[in-house]
């Protein structure tokens, strides 16, 4: 079945915006012959061929499991939406086990601490300066004192709109600096990326940049992270550790991303494999409750994105945001609820590939010389040093040392 995030405003990023704020989150359900219902979020794409690996087996084999599943799709290959059925599917066998045990996913996994440091993500590249104040201003009352904006296309756009969260949750954390990161969806060709953010980096402590070039760069990424003194983050569109390997070996990623559409499995293996070249991870999406169960067990999480502070339609979540934090449940498995009826009655979907939504990459991305602005275009301002970035800067003028 497909549900929706309705947001309520705008959300989009450098590459489109949904305009009417809605959403669609497909979900997958999967049932056994004891009467327990696993339920994870991700496409349907290959959804009989991929389940046939897993159809009459015994779910608490989770981890086997889903290696069969890769091996069903060997010849096609995993990649793009069939990994998301992979991991929609892997994360219901998932809460089927942690169900079947009588246990939290948490708990089952070896977490300890059933809070999860989170950061405020508002997906806000489409709001106007006063609603993006008053959407972190909402952020800011749950204790979150770290946010990623949306950006990319403008240098003093960004600079603008970061100065004002950063205002924002440096009032509500009583003068502590907050953590800014810029997310810009592989917008950028990699002499932009460090053109654009040694730009930034002279007014702002960013704490990392989000995808600055294409997922698959590795020496691009490894380029862009020499040349600016912020983290580079990047990962969630990668499809297996196949994937993964080459940004590690070119130290090219400072904080490692999963995406929480691919899986459990995928995100304890990709966490591993960080934790081995000494990088954190940090899960990355909006229903991301099976990957925040996850994090309590791996040694490297740092914080995990929290998008909109209400669920899907139809969804109820054993977990609560508190003092900055996601605190999860004691619900056996996921904690999830889903109200099939709420579903199946709600008629008004959004339509996820059209030209001007962030699922379609524009025809000019990696390649503008200008910037984009409401008024037409705008030349983005050189840095003004030769020598890459210069110290961060605050509005003061007083130099400050960088987190990350």
């Amino acid at each position: 079945m497909t549900t929706v995030q309705e947001w309520g405003r705008p959300v989009g990023d450098a590459n489109g915006v949904f305009a009417d704020g809605v959403v669609t989150v497909p979900i997958v359900m999967v049932d056994t012959d004891e009467g327990i219902t696993g339920v994870g979020f991700g496409p349907h794409g290959g959804l009989d061929t991929v389940f046939a690996a897993i159809e009459g087996e015994d779910p608490r084999g989770v981890t086997a499991l889903y290696d069969r599943m890769l091996r069903q799709t060997f010849k096609a290959g995993h990649a793009g939406a069939v990994f998301g059925t992979i991991g929609a599917l892997d994360t219901a066998l998932w809460d089927i086990k942690a169900k079947a045990a009588g246990e939290p996913l948490w708990r089952l996994l070896g977490g300890r601490d059933r809070r999860v440091p989170a950061y405020a993500s508002g997906l806000d590249i489409g709001l106007t300066d006063d609603e993006l104040v008053s959407v972190y201003q909402v952020y800011a009352q749950y204790g979150l004192r770290a946010a990623k904006l949306k950006g990319g296309l403008d240098i003093e756009r960004d600079r603008h709109r970061l100065t004002l969260v950063r205002e924002v949750l440096t009032e509500a954390g009583h003068g502590a600096r907050p953590g800014l990161m810029l997310d810009v969806n592989e917008a950028w060709s990699r002499k932009q990326a460090v053109r654009h953010v040694c730009e930034l980096e002279r007014t702002l402590d960013l704490t990392w940049i989000e995808e600055p070039v294409r997922r698959w760069d590795a020496e691009g990424h490894a380029v862009v992270g020499r040349g600016i003194r912020a983290s580079v983050a990047t990962g969630e569109n990668l499809t297996g550790l196949e994937q993964y390997r080459p940004l590690l070996a070119a130290g090219a990623a400072d904080i490692v991303q999963a995406a929480a559409v691919w899986g459990v499995t995928h995100f304890l293996r990709v966490s591993a494999l960080a934790h081995a070249h000494d990088v954190p991870v940090s899960p990355i999406g909006n229903t991301s409750v099976a990957l925040l169960h996850a994090a309590t067990s791996v040694p490297n999480h740092i914080v995990s994105e929290l998008q909109d502070l209400q669920p899907p339609l139809g969804v109820s979540l054993d977990l609560y945001v508190e003092d900055g934090a996601f605190v999860l449940g004691d619900a056996p498995g996921l904690g999830l609820t889903i109200r099939e009826d709420t579903i199946t009655g709600f008629t008004r979907r959004s339509s996820s590939l059209t030209a001007d939504s962030p699922n379609v990459r524009p025809e000019q991305a990696g390649r503008r010389l200008l910037a984009v602005t409401d008024h037409g275009p705008a030349v983005q301002r050189r840095p003004r040093s030769s020598l890459g970035c210069g110290p961060a800067q605050s509005d003061d003028g007083v130099a400050h040392p960088v987190r990350g």
